[in-house]
């Protein structure tokens, strides 16, 4: 399999495309106007704990307060633990004694606002790096479960302790810790990318992430109130530092000065990949020599079409995703259960496509089209289990119920590809349909008998679009003329270009 990254960065916009095969897989896109914040480390303040949901919000500078669970939170373990008790069994304290209306809290996000909801936090931080994360408050060493080989994991496990015992030698870095353990006591987790990599490279990312977390402590203590301490990288270094594998060709940049300030990043933190950065200097865009452009137009549509004829119908709601699947065009060669199969089968890939490239998180119900054998409901289950291996996301599915339907969960951190590029409709308030407009001209003839009831006029004048004007002045002229005689008061009507169906007003002359 080869694969393809494509950077387009204006000063307004930063959009990476990751292909595979030529095929778009997944698109990220960060706006300078509203940065995406997951990752950045904030010293907040307690604005108000609510016992009855164990959670905290916390002031952190944005416009809305984030949210902080119990479950998130960090303390003393010689606060909770005795020492005879086993950790599991320990029952941890109510929130509102570890935390109070006015205290200052590290914290880190870990979800971006979504919606109407706040940003997400923890207590529990974390720093990666090419190699390694970092986990100031525990002890812990961990391994990608992505690598297999016992040898490389206990390897790397050697590789992390030798690594995090030399940093002892620092005497600067002993108080790093908030907990105040000494450096060795600092928790790693190797990532997949140090699979194979040196041990010197290896140790070269804990030094610098203990120095960093140093860094960090030191500008919480000296800051009194709200502040963001560290911020993670731009967009298009983390998709280097997080994204990248063995197998990319080429990491195409339409942006000489980001091409540069990429090449000299790599060359740093990941010099196998300096070579591979080129800057892509043509006369078309980028995105639109690759199709991208036309992938992310389709990606925004609710109806998607298979190869066979057959289509999905994607709705996103606040509450969960939901998508149907039929056949369509789609009319089979044998009977009915095959075209049926054949049908869930290709959707099976494509829902997985479709939920990597548009992001989407949360619930997501899947339903499938009723089949009758168990053999083909196990076989489509199957196909959409493997189809999703491929998503970096952490997924869950549920077997296929009786009625067709999978109920399935996908990681989220971030907004959804519609909900960055798009807004509610200011006609239909995000219901998704308006009123017809003989449903607007009915509302009309209501509006103007409370007017005519309420008030004395000696003339009234209806402003609506032009649709509905045409309609009152076309096929309900006769009831017009009726509910004119009706009130005794004579009706104007006045086409208003930038009303929408569902707007009108009635005026009193």
């Amino acid at each position: 399999m080869s694969a393809e990254i494509l950077m387009n960065v204006t000063p307004q916009e930063s959009r990476v495309a990751l292909l595979e095969n030529g095929i778009l897989q997944e698109l990220m896109i960060e706006r300078s106007s509203s940065q995406g914040i997951v990752g950045n480390i904030y010293k907040g303040k307690v604005l108000r704990v609510l016992p009855g949901m164990e959670a905290a919000f916390i002031d952190i500078g944005q416009e809305k307060a984030a949210f902080l669970h119990a479950s998130d939170l960090r303390f003393p373990k010689a606060e909770i633990f005795n020492g005879d008790t086993p950790e599991e069994e320990v029952q941890l304290p109510p929130i509102t004694h570890l935390l109070h209306e006015g205290k200052y809290v590290l914290v880190q996000v870990i979800k971006d606002p979504l919606g109407t909801k706040g940003a997400r936090l923890t207590m529990h931080v974390t720093i990666p790096s090419r190699y390694v994360v970092l986990m100031p408050d525990t002890e812990t060493i961990g391994i990608s479960s992505k690598i297999e080989d016992d040898e490389e994991r206990s390897r790397l496990k050697k590789v992390i302790e030798a690594g995090r015992s030399k940093g002892q030698e620092d005497a600067d870095l002993i108080e790093a810790s908030a907990t105040k353990n000494s450096v060795n006591k600092f928790g790693y987790i190797a990532r997949t990318a140090a699979e194979g990599v040196e041990e010197e490279a290896i140790q070269a990312d804990i030094s610098f992430l203990s120095k960093l977390w140093k860094k960090v402590n030191d500008a919480s203590d000296l800051q009194t109130n709200t502040h963001k301490i560290y911020s993670d990288l731009p967009l298009v270094q983390r998709v280097l530092r997080d994204i990248v594998a063995e197998d990319v060709d080429t990491i195409l940049v339409d942006s000489s000065t980001t091409c540069k300030s990429l090449v000299n990043f790599s060359k740093t933190f990941i010099p196998e990949m300096a070579e591979k950065i080129e800057l892509y200097e043509g006369s078309r865009p980028l995105f639109d020599i690759h199709s991208v452009e036309d992938e992310i137009q389709k990606s925004l549509k609710r109806k998607v079409s298979l190869k066979s004829g057959g289509y999905l119908i994607i709705d996103q709601t606040e509450a969960m995703t939901t998508i149907d699947v039929n056949t369509g065009g789609f009319v089979g060669h044998r009977n009915l259960e095959e075209t049926i199969f054949k049908t869930n089968l290709e959707a099976a890939q494509t829902l997985a496509k479709q939920i990597r490239l548009r992001n989407l998180g949360g619930i997501i119900i899947l339903d499938f089209i009723d089949m009758q054998q168990e053999q083909h409901k196990e076989q489509v289950t199957a196909a959409l289990e493997k189809a999703l291996e491929s998503d970096p996301a952490k997924t869950s599915v549920t077997t296929l119920s009786s009625l067709g339907l999978v109920e399935m969960t996908r990681k989220r951190t971030r907004e959804s590809l519609e909900h960055i590029l798009c807004e509610s409709c200011a006609t239909c308030d995000g219901r998704g349909y308006i009123k017809t407009a003989t449903t607007v001209c009915y509302e009309i003839f209501r509006e103007i008998l409370r007017e005519a009831r309420q008030f004395d006029a000696r003339e009234l004048l209806v402003l609506a679009s032009l649709d509905v004007t045409d309609l009152l002045l076309d096929e309900e002229s006769d009831s017009l003329a009726e509910l004119q005689e009706f009130i005794g008061v004579p009706i104007r009507f006045q086409a208003e270009s930038l009303y929408t169906q569902e707007q009108f007003d009635v005026v009193l002359l």
